[in-house]
């Protein structure tokens, strides 16, 4: 098969090596999928640069979600040869390639109706929102939903999410575009963090009482700012890091406030607690079902363009998921 291999750690631009690659073959549990789409993600940049927290021997292949066709199965596989379906394969041994395998526990189908980009780009990135949302940071409707990066890919589904927990949903992104789009996924408000100041807008919006719940995927002076209009026993959910520093909790302000901060590693119930995994995406199903999300996708590469595509990503220029097609 054709794909992409690292053989030494840098920027994805210069260590990310295409051509021929081993077919890989199902163990038991295991599905052989050929590939239709695989999402990019921010991690796939940092397992890049060995700075992600699980880090692959070397040589690896990148790509954490992918969506596909069934066309081998191990014994006590989840799924049948000529299935659709979606899932997460192996670290290391991911779907930046024609082929790729998926553990039986990381097995799921492809929603009728939904493209191959929609597919692909749908697992980790609902399921963290219904983990941050439902589980950790137990929004109810009719409360007030900050979603910071709402443009982006954890962002965009958060949104909708939020909204069809029933809460008012408020949106950050920069730009009039990016604001657009925040729109048209649903947003009550939207906040242009490049032209206004957001502390002083959502506090308006707000009525002086600021958000129960912060979605946060950006951290650093985001998380300052979130700290400052999160509203009197709200939840600042901490999702990731995506601006680069890792910000600080001063206890004594969270005491003063009574706020809470929590960490989502929506990864970590996998080895946790399995059984949310599937409990998880039955909701984000029946989502997609009643028609309450519709996964965004801004941008679909060939294969052989993964590195322009990691580019564009870390560029924040995008929204949405950027996804590559073999």
């Amino acid at each position: 098969m054709k794909g992409w291999s690292v053989a030494r750690l840098g920027e994805p631009s210069d260590v990310l090596e295409f051509g021929e690659l081993p077919d890989p073959e199902p163990g038991p549990g295991q599905v052989l999928v050929r590939v239709h789409a695989v999402a990019c993600n921010f991690p796939d940049i940092l397992v890049c640069q060995g700075r992600y927290q699980e880090k692959p021997e070397l040589p690896f292949t990148p790509g954490l979600e992918i969506a596909g066709e069934v066309v081998a199965a191990g014994e006590g596989a989840r799924a049948a040869v000529g299935d659709r379906v979606l899932g997460t394969p192996p670290m290391g041994r991911g779907g930046y390639a024609e082929l790729a395998v998926l553990d039986a526990a990381s097995t799921f189908p492809w929603p009728d109706g939904m493209t191959a980009g929609q597919a692909a780009g749908l697992f980790v990135t609902y399921q963290t929102g219904v983990c941050a949302l439902v589980r950790r940071g137990r929004l109810q409707a009719g409360e007030t939903l900050l979603v910071h990066a709402a443009a982006g890919g954890v962002g965009s589904a958060a949104v909708q999410i939020g909204k069809a927990l029933g809460a008012r949903v408020i949106g950050t992104a920069g730009g009039a575009a990016k604001c657009d789009v925040v729109r048209g996924l649903g947003a009550d408000e939207v906040v242009d963090y490049a032209a206004e100041d957001v502390v002083a807008r959502v506090k308006e919006l707000t009525g002086g009482r600021g958000a129960d719940v912060v979605f946060d995927p950006v951290g650093g002076d985001i998380f300052d700012l979130s700290r400052r209009i999160v509203a009197f026993e709200g939840r600042i959910l901490v999702i990731g890091f995506a601006g680069g520093r890792i910000a600080e909790a001063p206890t004594n302000h969270v005491l003063v406030k009574n706020y809470e901060v929590v960490g989502v590693h929506w990864g970590f119930y996998r080895t946790m607690d399995p059984p949310r995994i599937d409990e998880w995406q039955a909701v984000v199903e029946d989502l997609w079902a009643r028609r309450a999300i519709d996964p965004l996708v801004s941008a679909e590469l060939p294969l052989d363009q993964a590195p322009e595509a990691l580019r564009l990503l870390g560029s924040r220029g995008t929204t949405g998921k950027v996804v590559l097609v073999p």
